[in-house]
């Protein structure tokens, strides 16, 4: 497949890169929050031993409105306080455990055995010697001891066991990851949608200014006789619409800032601040095909390989069931230290207290059993089939997300060129028409649509540095980037309420 060009600026052609999505470090955080395991989580296997050995965190963490806080450190706070973490947290810890349950099959059984137990029979005997032809033995008994069993041979049943617990182990590590992917996306798209609500308050601030110069300049224009009063009621409205405008824009910026104390999972209000973005993604100078990026995405999507692992598991079930028509052969002891006090009616019997053992081995292999093996191997094949659908059916959706992420981006990068083209324009013109409405060469109706043309552009301009973070945001998450973890990166400082 072909690289995917766009133009760029001054006839140059831009590209979308997988390198670009590395590079976004410097604006979206580039490793996980202090609520996941501290170190390097790069792979599967690190993050199963980190959930297995580390503690679920019980702490919830707090806003200091005094500071202004990164969007790293607002992703750490929402892994601490956000349920979902805690919980996929501990469902990889239960994988973890399954694995000790299926080791726990290649070691041999010992238990200590205990009996204490009193008997009363018939024992026939010779009427010479028993004058009822019978005896009424009664007999007290304490055996105590261990036994053992240990299967020595079983077609790899135990080893298909093992192995399907290994893949369900990473498969609950790679949704741990998703699920704090998730959280981490849902932040960063409130913290998107609060810096975007910031700057639009801005550019209706400045469309305050201009609509106030415009004002301003027919008012002089009135006093000179260069302009009517109909002019002047004129301009009067627009400085009104923008006084308006800039009430609505303070209501927007304080709602989403009480949003992302809701994504933040911490109480309701308006008391938290946010550092600004350190820069805007620049795909410039940097090039790759599409198919590229899919393919980062087959590789670091963790639901994917959640699903992979899933593949892998039904794989060895269906192994462990097809095993259960062969025989198991396995090794059994018993040792312990009997005593018996038998009595009888005549004549009297000997007590005594020794050591009795028993060793053999037990070979097992179930002839019938109604059906019961063909249907678990039946089970286990649809299972099997049915995961391998939802593995191919998950690939399908990560392409579809890859490709439609990357147009949203590529759209982005496009619509925040001609925004910044058209904002120098409107700038140039409301200039140039303010001072020929000073000179009386233009009217006010002119000055009114150059000021109208520039406030338009300044929101455009807005909107298109927000198109811009959130997308590229969602082509990382899409790509499966998001949260990837550089070694030797520090956890944030977070406030404890």
């Amino acid at each position: 497949m072909q690289p995917i060009v766009f133009p760029g600026k001054a006839g140059h052609s831009r590209f979308l890169s997988a390198s670009l999505i590395l590079a976004f470090g410097a604006w979206l955080p580039a490793h996980p929050a202090g609520a996941q395991c501290a170190g390097a989580v790069t792979d599967l296997s690190t993050v199963a031993t980190c959930t297995a050995q580390i503690q679920t965190p019980t702490t919830v963490a707090g806003i200091d409105p005094a500071r202004p806080y990164s969007l790293q450190e607002l992703i750490d706070i929402a892994e601490s306080n956000n349920p979902r973490t805690r919980i996929a947290w501990e469902g990889a810890k239960q994988a973890a455990e399954r694995i000790g349950i299926a080791r726990s099959e290649y070691f041999p059984h010992l238990a200590g055995i205990a009996l204490f137990g009193n008997d009363r029979f018939i024992n026939p005997f010779p009427k010479p010697l028993a004058p009822l032809g019978y005896n009424m033995v009664e007999n007290p008994t304490v055996d105590a001891g261990l036994e053992m069993e240990y299967t020595v041979f079983d077609f790899g049943k135990r080893r298909a066991q093992l192995e399907a617990s290994k893949a369900q182990r990473l498969a609950a590590a790679a949704s741990f990851q998703r699920v704090n992917q998730d959280v981490a996306y849902n932040v960063v798209q409130a913290y998107y949608s609060l810096v975007t609500a910031q700057e639009k308050l801005v550019a209706i601030q400045q469309i305050l200014t201009t609509a106030q110069t415009t004002q301003a300049r027919a008012e002089a224009q009135l006093a000179n006789g260069r302009a009517t009063l109909p002019d002047v009621l004129n301009a009067r409205a627009g400085t009104a619409h923008a006084e308006y405008d800039l009430e609505t824009a303070i209501g927007e910026e304080a709602t989403a800032r009480v949003k992302l104390r809701e994504v933040l999972g911490v109480e309701p209000s308006d008391a938290i601040a946010v550092e600004k973005p350190a820069a805007m993604p620049d795909a410039s100078s940097v090039s790759t095909s599409v198919a590229s990026l899919v393919a980062a995405a087959m590789q670091d999507r963790p639901d994917l390989k959640s699903f992979s692992e899933k593949l892998h598991s039904a794989d060895e079930d269906l192994k462990a069931a097809r095993t259960s028509y062969r025989p198991s052969v396995s090794f059994e002891s018993r040792g312990s230290s009997q005593s018996i006090w038998p009595t009888v009616s005549q004549p009297a019997l000997g007590d005594t207290t020794q050591f009795v053992w028993d060793v053999g081995v037990h070979l097992k292999w179930d002839l019938f059993d109604g059906g019961l093996r063909k249907n678990q191997v039946l089970q286990r094949q649809s299972e099997q089939r049915q995961a391998a659908e939802e593995l191919h059916e998950k690939r399908d959706d990560v392409t579809r997300e890859t490709w439609i992420a990357y147009l949203q981006f590529r759209t982005a990068i496009r619509q925040q060129e001609a925004a910044q083209t058209l904002l120098a324009a409107a700038t140039t013109s409301y200039d140039a028409s303010l001072d020929a409405y000073g000179y009386g060469v233009k009217n006010l109706i002119d000055l009114v649509d150059a000021e109208s043309q520039l406030a338009q552009a300044r929101l455009a301009d807005v909107q298109a540095r927000s198109a811009v973070l959130t997308s590229a945001a969602n082509l990382s998450y899409t790509t499966g980037n998001l949260l990837r973890q550089r070694a030797g990166a520090t956890r944030p400082a977070v406030t404890q309420p």
